[in-house]
């Protein structure tokens, strides 16, 4: 086997190491999964809720070390890392009620007996998890599917294993039964040989690219459920309303996490007249301004690097490529003196009236583009294959009326920055960001399957159905 290391992208240092699987180790535990699979779903649902409080109240115990690896593999300040930590304790709770809300058991008196609905596992679910919420977006797949009975095999991204092997002890010290819960690690090669194994449910948060390749391959596999929770090229309107407050909006959905979140508003779009333009200078200034710095910094800074600095030179790529199509640059897009390549400035560029890829970069990097009208605002908000999220900034009551109306987005906010979303609601999007399976509180949904029955005590009345109706 192979061995896989993870790095600090701010000072470079290692953060861990460890074997890769193959794909004679993926199947092993894919084989131990099926196996541990009718006694875990056979369990009453309160044992396994017993089962994820336990990893809940280690999570407790252990936040403070947790967030401290997670803020080390990915760059982020601890503070955001601390909340991950606050978000994936809280996902037990909201996973618990979900689970009995849309996923319980329900009985209806009939005039023969009953009819009752019941949610049944479909087996071993798959997950593979992100970078840049190494610990939040797995944690919001695994642990529904462990409360409806499934087991998991789970490939943690290749950037941030420690995470995942964190999250592995955690469940272990929960006492799960062997073969419930493992943990694989290894790049695309341990991914591939996961996706291509004997599975019943991929649960998978990652790029739209990735994300078209799975649709693809398992258009053959209608019997393994897939749940996608994909990227977007997300709008944000500013309309009206004070600039302070308006530009902050505007920083926070665009810069938030180094640009680093499927929600982050990459398209700016105002009005063209004086208020858009004193919104525009206000988020210049106001970009101008952000602490940018290494996780263990004193203060600590508002966002750190990107995952890796070739991740920076992606994205700078990807800046250069508008710029050269006519795009004019409002703040350049580089690096920071002094840092690790991984490091970048927030960029901005006016992108009105350019022909623009409608493509997603994953990197503090937003797109103004200038309207006559809220019709043509609306027009350019929805003009993209993409739907995660949209967000509108005004105090317009009418204007809100028909953005959340019209908008094709699956989180959609006002007066709220776009990467703002309540783990007791959906979370996912339509077109390339996903395949209408929203995960959060609506995770217990692909997590399970419905079983509709017709239930009497005895077989006595059903011959009266046939009475008159027979040959003698």
């Amino acid at each position: 086997m192979s061995v896989l290391k993870s790095f600090d992208p701010a000072s470079g240092a290692l953060v861990w190491e460890g074997e890769t699987a193959d794909a004679a180790t993926v199947d092993a535990a894919l084989e131990r999964a099926h196996a541990a699979f009718p006694a875990w779903a056979a369990l009453p649902v309160a044992a396994r809720v017993e089962a994820v409080e336990r990893y809940k109240a280690v999570l407790e115990t252990r936040k403070d070390a947790i967030a401290e690896v997670i803020s080390r593999e990915t760059g982020k300040p601890l503070w955001e890392t601390r909340t991950e930590l606050a978000s994936m304790i809280g996902k037990v709770g909201i996973s618990i009620a979900a689970q009995a809300e849309r996923a319980g058991e329900r009985q209806q008196d009939m005039p023969f007996g009953k009819a009752v609905l019941r949610h049944r596992p479909h087996g071993v679910m798959a997950v593979l998890g992100p970078f840049n919420f190494p610990g939040h977006l797995p944690n919001g797949h695994i642990v529904p599917a462990l409360l409806a009975g499934n087991t998991v095999v789970f490939k943690p991204s290749e950037m941030t294993p420690a995470t995942g092997q964190a999250m592995a002890d955690a469940w272990v010290q929960a006492g799960l039964p062997e073969g419930v819960f493992q943990i694989v690690h290894g790049a695309r090669a341990t991914g591939e040989a996961l996706v291509a194994g004997h599975i019943d449910g991929l649960l998978f948060t990652g790029s739209a690219g990735a994300g078209a390749h799975f649709r693809r391959i398992f258009a053959d596999r209608p019997d393994v459920i897939l749940a996608l929770e994909l990227g977007g090229n997300n709008p944000l309107v500013v309309w009206d309303g004070d600039l302070e407050e308006a530009a902050s909006v505007v920083v926070q959905s665009s810069f938030i996490t180094t640009g680093q979140r499927c929600s982050c508003a990459r398209r700016l779009i105002v009005p063209d007249n004086d208020f858009g333009t004193a919104l525009v200078d206000a988020v210049a200034a106001l970009a101008d301004r952000v602490t940018i710095g290494a996780w263990d910094e004193t203060p600590e800074p508002w966002f750190g690097p990107l995952i890796s600095a070739e991740a920076a030179d992606a994205a700078k790529a990807r800046f250069a490529d508008l710029a050269q199509r006519g795009a004019a640059v409002i703040r350049a897009f580089e690096g920071v003196e002094g840092r690790s390549g991984a490091f970048v400035t927030p960029g901005i560029l006016d992108v009105t009236g350019v022909d623009v890829p409608d493509e997603e970069i994953f990197a503090p990097i937003v797109q103004v583009t200038r309207v006559p009208d809220f019709d043509a605002a609306m027009a350019a908000a929805n003009a993209t294959r993409f739907g995660l999220s949209a967000g509108l900034v005004s105090g317009d009551d009418a204007l809100w009326d028909r953005f959340v109306l019209e908008s094709r987005a699956g989180v959609v906010n006002r007066n709220r920055p776009t990467t703002g979303a309540a783990g007791s609601m959906p979370f996912g999007g339509l077109g390339e960001s996903g395949n209408h399976r929203p995960s959060a509180y609506y995770a217990a949904d692909y997590c399970a399957y419905p079983v509709a029955s017709f239930e009497a005590a005895s077989a006595e009345g059903n011959s009266g159905a046939l009475t008159g109706k027979l040959r003698g």
